[in-house]
């Protein structure tokens, strides 16, 4: 059997299917890559080709994005046409029906489905914690400073 040129197996499919980059096809392929190190189960005298079900699959995407974009990971997926969990789902079953990737008989797209939404998984761990209370502790430590240390009135006509 030949071996499968990735590249050209998903510039086919972008041909017939363009909601999506190639990019997201290639992240696909290095964020499954990813997964499979993070689980360490393809660690030594086990296949390194296990299968991986779609949840755990979607975890190790967002870990992977996070890592490669950081607070960028929701408008680059969003940039190539990625912009829920069903997306994923999408372009890896679009790789599955191509032979790129193998599933059993209970994958389907929907174990993909509303796993998480794309802001919370790639925005809020950015976001900063009680902003309200932070910003109301450093507004009052200025408003004390300023008080404490005393302002000279000036005199009429004076700078």
């Amino acid at each position: 059997m030949a071996k499968i040129n990735f590249t050209e197996v998903v510039d086919q499919i972008c041909e017939k299917d363009q909601r999506y980059s190639s990019d997201a096809y290639h992240f696909v392929q290095e964020g499954l890559n990813h997964t499979l190190k993070s689980l360490k189960r393809a660690g030594p005298g086990q296949n390194a080709h296990r299968h991986v079900s779609g949840q755990e699959l979607l975890h190790g995407l967002r870990e992977f994005a996070l890592k490669e974009y950081g607070p960028m990971s929701k408008a680059v997926l969003n940039e190539w046409g990625i912009k829920t969990t069903d997306d994923f789902g999408q372009v890896v079953f679009n790789l599955v029906n191509s032979g790129v990737l193998g599933k059993n008989e209970t994958d389907s797209p929907s174990d993909f489905r509303n796993v998480f939404t794309f802001d919370d998984a790639f925005v809020k761990p950015f976001e900063p914690r009680n902003s309200t209370t932070a910003v109301r502790k450093v507004t009052g430590a200025k408003a004390k400073k300023r008080t404490s240390t005393g302002t000279k009135k000036k005199k009429a006509g004076s700078l």
